[in-house]
């Protein structure tokens, strides 16, 4: 227990906060709202508490629509931190008959895909030069070869990466045409949902819907802030028969892709949060948080329409981005298999209990699903099972959670140094001096505490750990 404990609750109760603790859970409520259902944060104690993130959580707890529907339950991981558009990083939220756009934001299925390699590391690291020059062509100087027909593309935002596949055989170009689809088509299974949302391409920008070859400069990009591909070791195999079914063994080469669906997202989730702000009823109250929830069932269904068109999206962002990576090791390596573990999103909204579950920076941790929970680029990454857990509304932490924001870190006067930023022997390849140290080791909390809350808490088990290579931070 915080030694500081009663002080904590004294000040958050200032702030228009009830909150208690357990020693394991915060449950938090506003004051003002008795009958708003308690939110529930899983915060180990030696773990830094946030006001405003608490402020945030609460206020998701409480949100009304006149016309009705109500948020059942509202969960937050222990990596949650305060987010920049009202809803906290972690939360999991529980409706029935309205959903919210803003508790899954802009960047909508933002994810995690990794794959490991019969690689020695040995080896990679003796070729470390050429394959960074490739990659670095591929991820930061726009050389890479990506490129889809209109019907492709019209597929993909339709059906996801199945409809995307099935037009890619009839007419491969590009890098993909390379691939091993046979392959990619068998990967398919390792996908959450398959990578399979029900779309609709109208939600594209008119760049995307083009006739002829697309060439689309956000595909295979990793994008800003946290977003990273990591090359690793299997650093240490805990669950044996299940790594092995899984294909993970201790020593292979592993790498890991966490990218969304870039700025189709944005254009989704921007327009998205105006039309919830205009289909607001005339005259009553908005919301103090700002976040605007959906109520009319067909303003839902082009929502979770649209929604899910950029989903698809970044589903096959992430697989670009790996098999770039994948084709590189082939070219470096001769005929490397480096299969797939788990492909798996972070931000998105989905059936659930009759209602919708919405997911902001937490990660499904169903029952048997692999769990893929990074850690910073100087931390282990761990590779869970989820346990299905129904408190944690079958959720898990999404990383380690920042525990300092990137203006702190790069602001002058911040202590600077390798070894403070925890940037000693961290082999990070950007073309930004700033993004090495806003994404620094020290901007985030410590990923064991985080882990190890969840096991006890029975959300996931151990399977694998990963240990960082190098890390490409766009």
């Amino acid at each position: 227990m915080q030694p500081n404990l009663n002080r904590l609750l004294r000040a958050l109760a200032r702030e228009g906060l009830d909150v208690t603790y357990d020693g394991r859970v915060y449950t938090v409520r506003l004051q003002r709202d008795a009958h708003a259902p308690p939110a529930e944060v899983l915060l180990p104690p030696d773990l830094p508490v946030e006001g405003k993130a608490f402020q945030q959580l609460a206020a998701l707890a409480a949100l009304k629509h006149p016309d009705g529907g109500a948020v059942k339950r509202v969960r937050a991981t222990p990596d949650f931190h305060p987010g920049d558009s009202g809803v906290a990083i972690g939360s999991v939220v529980h409706t029935e008959g309205l959903v919210v756009p803003g508790a899954v934001g802009t960047d909508i299925n933002c994810g995690m895909r990794l794959h490991v390699a019969d690689i020695p590391v040995e080896s990679f690291l003796a070729r470390r030069d050429a394959f960074v020059e490739r990659m670095k062509g591929h991820y930061f100087f726009g050389t890479r070869d990506v490129a889809l027909g209109s019907r492709a593309v019209e597929a993909l935002l339709r059906d996801g990466l199945p409809g995307w596949l099935v037009e890619t055989l009839e007419q491969p170009l590009g890098a993909v045409a390379r691939a091993d689809l046979g392959q990619l088509d068998r990967e398919s299974t390792r996908v959450y949902l398959g990578g399979a949302l029900e779309g609709d391409p109208a939600w594209a920008p008119t760049g995307l819907r083009r006739e002829g070859v697309v060439r689309d400069p956000g595909l295979a990009s990793i994008g800003g802030g946290n977003h990273f591909v990591e090359v690793q070791r299997v650093e240490a195999v805990v669950d044996r028969a299940r790594a092995w079914r899984w294909g993970v063994r201790e020593g292979q080469l592993a790498f890991m892709v966490h990218s969304g669906s870039r700025d189709l997202g944005k254009h989704v989730g921007h327009t998205w949060q105006e039309r919830a702000r205009a289909a607001w009823p005339v005259g009553a109250p908005l919301p103090e948080s700002g976040i605007l929830p959906l109520a009319d069932p067909a303003l839902v269904r082009e929502y979770l329409r649209a929604e899910a068109t950029a989903a698809n999206y970044a589903f096959l962002n992430r697989l670009l981005l790996a098999e770039l990576l994948r084709l590189t090791l082939r070219e470096l390596f001769g005929d490397v298999e480096a299969p797939l573990v788990y492909d798996v999103p972070h931000n998105i909204t989905l059936p659930w209990e009759g209602g919708w579950l919405a997911r902001k920076g937490a990660c499904p941790a169903e029952e048997e699903q692999p769990v893929i929970i990074p850690g910073s680029m100087g931390a282990e990454s761990y590779l869970m099972v989820g346990l299905g857990n129904a408190r944690a509304l079958a959720s898990a932490s999404h990383g380690a959670g920042r525990a300092r924001s990137r203006f702190s870190m790069a602001r002058g006067g911040a202590d600077q140094r390798e070894g403070a930023l925890g940037l000693t022997g961290v082999d990070c390849i950007t073309l930004r001096a700033e993004r090495r140290i806003e994404e620094a080791p020290a901007a985030y909390k410590p990923i064991g505490p985080v882990v190890a809350s969840q096991v006890e808490a029975g959300i996931v088990r151990e399977v694998a750990r990963m240990r960082p290579l190098m890390t490409f931070k766009a």
